[in-house]
Order: structure tokens, then sequence, then C-alpha cells
């Protein structure tokens, strides 16, 4: 679960690195159809399934076992993991009899025709809902033994994600820690992971190490854009460089676990993202950032590099979110971290250099104009008029009825204006000015059905209505490479999150909500 306050006693650091990950998942909300949600548009089980299929996810995480999406998701092959709210943890940490029961109810009664891949226990228990923490590992165990008297625990692995502040001090990552208060429950924790082969979940978030580091932290450093040497931090203790935030959280937490005699546990990434939009006081929460950093990610996945320190072990990582909660209480950030719009409609289009499509296209090599965030509307309108005016842009699309009226406002209406001159002009250097209240972006603006003059999409529509044909299009080397991706269903409060997409052996790309998924993948892979 994001928690800012749950992060910022491990954030206090100089840099922070990333790591390539073996699989990755990105992460999403929903809601069950009887419960509150903070998405306006819902999707039912069944629609959500043919989303997931259409999107060619075969991976996914409910966030608890919620019966419809299970049922749902019967003989579909996409593989699931269910998660134990925190709110069921003392009842099942106090009776091995609750706990065989909730197997048989949620694991035995839907497998093998759903296939369930496994199970997250609570999420940052130690942090959240400390109370429980005494009957974390309990609950773990005696679901554990239901397993094994199901005989499904090979098939089926079982951890919890936990927050980055139990590790204090991660940087740099060689004098990293866990909380000393909590050893007295992280170690018989890690030592249960070590001897059932399962991972250590823990959710990183480069982007509030940015906010509560500005100054120290570099932005390039935590979008894990390339550095110079220079700017690479060195940790004095190994000698170890680092050249992004998420590497040196991953480092830090092998170096914890090292500190506790535990060598042998792997490092998931249970949730990491960036917002796409925030208020006046998140100015980093933006598109352009946003699809940077999980575009970034997906590379640093595909790369398979590793750590600085484990250069030869590739984790797995979840990437927050799918879907956008458009009705979440402010910030506004809260509401903008996924990557579709709760109508299925793309938020952004994920590029990666020399990987081929993402989502629906690579817009890696692709430039647009768009204008600036903070612009007053009157400011906007001058722009805007002299664009479809002197400028000679089309503005034929945002006249009412057009694709691109909506949303009705003059920044919407300006940036068409801008990238239609900027296209026009054969995106000439100074032809995305429009005295300084424009700005040139490699995400694509398109939304709906509204394409943006230089949209790929609009080039491959042209095409397709000229050719006159439904051929659908060929695989890419990107898709061939990139088939599977998981989906989470995870509750805050009432409120049921999916998240996850889950890249495998460079073969998937796209996911919903996850979170402490992909180790099960780890150890029983496709």
């Amino acid at each position: 679960m994001r928690n800012l306050s749950s992060t910022s006693s491990s954030m206090a650091i100089t840099k922070l690195t990333l790591i390539s990950f073996y699989y990755l998942f990105f992460l999403v909300q929903l809601s069950t159809l009887s419960q509150g949600t903070d998405v306006s548009n819902l999707l039912s089980p069944a629609e959500l399934v043919s989303f997931l299929q259409f999107q060619k996810i075969n991976h996914v995480r409910l966030y608890d076992a919620d019966p419809d999406i299970l049922k749902a998701l019967a003989k579909t092959k996409i593989r699931v993991m269910i998660s134990v709210p925190n709110n069921q943890i003392l009842a099942i940490g106090s009776s091995n009899t609750t706990a065989a029961a909730w197997i048989d109810r949620n694991v035995v009664a839907y497998y093998p025709e759903t296939l369930i891949s496994g199970i997250a226990v609570g999420d940052e228990v130690f942090t959240t809902v400390p109370s429980s923490a005494p009957m974390l590992l309990p609950a773990i165990q005696s679901l554990y033994n239901g397993l094994v008297a199901s005989n499904l625990h090979t098939q089926i692995k079982i951890s919890t994600p936990n927050a980055a502040s139990i590790i204090l001090d991660p940087f740099p990552p060689s004098q990293a820690f866990f909380n000393q208060s909590l050893t007295q429950f992280v170690l018989p924790l890690l030592q249960f992971l070590s001897k059932t082969g399962s991972p250590l979940m823990m959710n990183f978030y480069p982007y509030y190490v940015y906010m509560q580091n500005k100054g120290v932290v570099p932005l390039d450093n935590a979008l894990f854009k390339p550095l110079t040497p220079s700017k690479e931090m060195v940790d004095p203790n190994t000698l170890l460089h680092y050249t992004s935030v998420l590497d040196a959280m991953v480092d830090a937490a092998y170096f914890s676990m090292k500190n506790l005699n535990i060598t042998d546990v792997v490092v998931l990434v249970s949730e990491s993202g960036w917002p796409s939009k925030g208020d006046s006081k998140e100015p980093y929460a933006t598109i352009d950032n946003a699809n940077t950093y999980n575009s970034n990610l997906i590379k640093h996945v595909l790369d398979r590099s590793g750590t600085p320190l484990h250069p030869e072990t590739t984790s797995s990582v979840y990437i927050y979110e799918l879907f956008n909660e458009d009705l979440r209480s402010p910030p506004i950030s809260e509401a903008h971290w996924g990557l579709f719009y709760g109508n299925t409609t793309a938020v952004y289009l994920l590029h990666v250099s020399n990987s081929g499509t993402f989502l629906a296209n690579d817009t890696t090599n692709q430039t647009y104009c768009i204008a600036m965030d903070g612009v007053d509307s009157k400011t906007l309108q001058a722009a805007l008029d002299w664009a479809c005016g002197p400028g000679r842009a089309n503005c034929t699309e945002i006249q009412p009825g057009d694709d691109c009226y909506y949303p009705n406002n003059v920044k919407n209406h300006a940036s068409y204006a801008f990238d239609s001159y900027y296209q026009k002009e054969g995106r000439a250097a100074g032809s995305c000015d429009f005295k300084g209240v424009a700005t040139i972006t490699t995400t694509d603006p398109s939304h709906g059905n509204c394409l943006f003059p230089g949209s790929k999409k609009l080039s491959s529509n042209k095409t397709r209505e000229v050719m006159n044909t439904t051929t659908p299009h060929s695989s890419n080397a990107a898709g061939d490479r990139l088939q599977f991706i998981a989906l989470t269903l995870r509750r805050r409060s009432n409120i049921p999150i999916i998240s996850g997409l889950l890249v495998k052996e460079l073969v998937s790309f796209f996911v919903v909500a996850l979170s402490s998924l992909l180790f099960f993948d780890i150890m029983t892979p496709c």
C-alpha cells in the first residue's frame, strides 16, 4: 500500500538506485460491485477479465480473495495471486482451524480451474497495523500448513508485502538495517521465507524519496535516467556505484537481511510507480515523469542487469497501478497513479527504446507540443487564437461535436492546436514555444477518440482506411517477448484494488494491480 508516512523514516538518503527485474507488474485499483469505490467507471468481473485477456495479461493478483473475480478467472489460464486483508490476520493467526477454512474457501474451492499462484498475507502490517505484527507470522505459517495439507505448497507460495520504512539508514545501502524494534518479527519471517523459497516483498517508491530529498537526490536519479559517472553515488564501504534510486533501495534490503545472516532470500518490489498529475505542491507528478519512470523501469526489466550488489540476480517489481482512481481524496496525485482511466482509455503510452511497442505504440522517437501546466487561461487563449489563425494550424478537431472538443477547456484545445502547428512545421526548432506557454513531450497526448496530429495511432488509422482491410497487426519484437501480465486486487478499507503487470523472460508487457505476487513465478515458472 502506498503510504507516504510509512516511507519517510527510511528515506533520509543522498542517492539511491534501481534494479533489473525478471518479472514486472503494474498496479491498479478497482472495487467490488457491492462496495464503495474510488473509480467512477467500474468494470464488472466479466468485463475486467475480458480487458485482461484483450491486453494479454496472464497473471493477476487480488488484494483479497473476491469470489466473483475468482469465478470469472476460471478456465482463462490467467494465474492469480490472492491476499489476506489486514483485518483477518488476527483471526487466522490465532486458529489453525480458521486458517485451514480460509484455504478451503479461497483456494481449494477454485483451484485448479482458477490458477491460483500465491497468497500475500496482509500489506505493510508492521507499520500500518503494528498491533497485528505478533500474529503475522503465525497467520502465514498456519496458511502454509493448510497448503501443505492440501498438497498445494509447491504450487502456491506465501509471503507479505512490507513498507520501505522498516529499513533504516538506507544509504549508503551497505549501512542499512531493519528497524531494531521489529527484529523480533522480521528475523523469524525471513527464516520462514528462506525455508520455503519465498521472496521478501518491499514497497519502494523513488517518487517519495525524491519529494522528501529534493536538492539531495537528483530527479534523473529517481527516474533512473542515464547518469554521468560524476553524478553517480558511490557507496564508500563497498565502492559500488549507484545510478538510480530503486537499485539502492533494493540493495539496502539485501544488506539489511545480510545483517541478520539471511543471504538466500530474493527481494521482490511489491509496489512502485509514479503519479501522472499532482497539485501545486506536487510539481513533479507529471505525465512525462510518470511515463519516463515506468518506461525506464520496463527497460530495466528487459535489460535484466540486476543491482550493483547482485548483478547476477534479476528481481521482480510491481508497477503501481493500472487504473486511475478519480474519486480519491486529495492530494491530487492520489487519483493519478494509473496507466489507464477507469474507462480503460490509456493515460499515456509507455515507450521503451529498441523494444517495440507497449500499451499501443512506441513513442520513443516521436515528440509532441502541448500547453504547459500552470499557465493562465487568458495567455493560453491568445496563443490558441494565434495557432488556429495566423499560424494556420488545423483546429477542426477541437470544434464542438468533433473528437477533440472534450474536455472543453482552453488547455486541452491549446495543446491540440500547438501540436497541429508543431507537426505542420516539421517539429522544427522554435516551433513549440508560443511565447513560452508550450512544451515538448515524448508522451502521446491523444485520449479516447481524440488523436493528436503527431500520433502514430493517427498514421496507423489512416493506413488502415486507405487499405480498407481488417487484417490484424502482425506481432512485433516486444510483443513476442512480452506475454505474461499480472492483475492484483487489493482492499483499502472497503476498496479492493487490482494491480499488476508481469514481464517474464522478456515475454510480457502489460498489467493491472499487483503487489507481492511475482515471487511465485520465480519459484514456479510457466
